[in-house]
């Protein structure tokens, strides 16, 4: 069975203006989780995945990561690098979602894993 894709992550270096872009863009409802500046978007489809839109740094650069759900995150990067591929973030939980991981691919793309 494939990976689905299952959310996706928005970097910016203005998050705020950013957020304030797609919700306008695309009528998009943003919560705002202050102690993250992490918004929760919550786009008011019935289909398509949700996402967030977070302020970028060193280590998530302004940038659209998509994120394919795994049963195991960890397992997963040790697949990732023996195909070639590098982690750059290893496996993180986020109390209540689930773990996050992040690698690079063959071409140097940003994808994430999510392990719910």
């Amino acid at each position: 069975m494939g990976q689905a894709i299952a959310w996706f992550d928005i970097a910016a270096a203005d998050p705020a203006q950013t957020r304030k872009f797609y919700a306008d863009l695309f009528d998009w409802n943003i919560h705002v989780m202050e102690e993250y500046n992490y918004g929760m978007v919550d786009t008011g489809a019935s289909e398509g995945i949700g996402g967030g839109i977070s302020a970028a740094d060193d280590i998530n650069p302004a940038a659209v990561v998509m994120y394919a759900a795994v049963d195991d995150a960890k397992a997963m990067l040790e697949k990732v690098e023996s195909l070639g591929g590098k982690t750059l973030v290893p496996p993180y939980e986020i109390p209540g979602y689930g773990v996050m991981a992040v690698f690079q691919d063959l071409e140097g793309n940003r994808v994430g894993l999510w392990q719910r």
